[in-house]
């Protein structure tokens, strides 16, 4: 199903490249955003996760330089009966975590330094838990390149506003300098649109089988309420420099004012925390087994 998904997306972002190349050079221009999108969408796929952990600066961590963090990961792989995928950590202060890659076979978690330090280990093996659940369901296919490509259209739709202010002669463009400027403000929301498009319910989905993961929704729930927190107290300065990026994160890491809750990928924290209460109760009634998180040192 989500292989479907990344085809729908991939045809919808490479539309998006086809009009504006039209806008900024007519046929000429069409053709040549043609080639640069097959180009994009052929480097997203086998790239876009090695791009992304580049952009926010992330290192990989292993059992000897992170033991905790990286046997947390590992257990919980193991209990999804998954690869073990790369484990990268960010040094940011702000709370936040997510995963990449283009199959399970292939896939990078990532968590934030404010991440270990605020949350107890409970809550990190929910939030580790949540983010090998969009391996598992490979969402991170979809989210990945949807993050490269969205990026890649607010790009040259502001090359195209800066090509048209300069330029001396546009009698073989269609595009005027007003045009430009409204095509640099919706082409932008256009791939936003897109986005949210994908489905904000693999989410919840990932919510679910996450708490499944680690046995215990109320970790999730408890550590979500927390990074919201974080993320509206402290700024990711990375995201805000890569706005395309931040529907994969657990969290939206923006700062939340204006478009970003606008266009906000993620649904509702309180939604989300609410649908993990339920189901924690309907797993007591249930009587449905636990998992106790590795309760060693401190985090590595």
């Amino acid at each position: 199903m989500n292989y479907a998904k990344t085809a729908m997306l991939l045809a919808a972002m490479t539309a998006l490249f086809l009009v504006i190349g039209y806008l900024v050079g007519g046929q000429s221009g069409m053709l040549i955003a043609l080639v640069v999108a097959a180009g994009m969408n052929l480097f997203a796929y086998w790239n876009a996760d090695s791009l992304v952990l580049r952009m926010y600066n992330a290192h990989e961590v292993d059992a000897r330089t992170a033991p905790d963090y990286y046997s947390l990961v590992a257990e919980l792989a193991q209990r999804a009966e998954l690869p073990m995928p790369r484990v990268y950590l960010i040094e940011s202060d702000q709370p936040n975590a997510f995963a990449t890659g283009r199959n399970p076979e292939n896939a990078a978690v990532a968590a934030t330094t404010g991440l270990l330090n605020m949350l107890t280990r409970e809550e990190v093996a929910g939030v580790m838990a949540h983010e090998l659940a969009h391996v598992q369901h490979r969402d991170t296919l979809t989210m990945t390149v949807t993050a490269t490509i969205a990026g890649a259209i607010g790009m040259i739709a502001n090359m195209a506003m800066f090509s048209s202010m300069f330029s001396s002669n546009d009698r073989q463009s269609p595009l005027s300098g007003i045009a430009a400027i409204l095509m640099a403000v919706l082409a932008p929301i256009a791939a936003s649109l897109v986005q949210m498009a994908i489905s904000r319910s693999r989410e919840y989905e990932a919510d679910r089988r996450g708490a499944a993961i680690c046995g215990n929704p109320m970790w999730l729930a408890s550590a979500l309420h927390k990074i919201e927190h974080g993320a509206q107290a402290l700024p990711n300065y990375e995201a805000e420099r890569n706005p395309a990026t931040a529907h994969m994160f657990i969290i939206n890491p923006l700062s939340g004012q204006g478009m970003d809750n606008l266009f906000s990928t993620h649904p509702s924290t309180a939604n989300r925390i609410a649908a993990l209460r339920e189901l924690a109760a309907q797993w007591q009634q249930a009587a449905m087994p636990t998992y106790s998180a590795p309760r060693r040192g401190p985090w590595g």
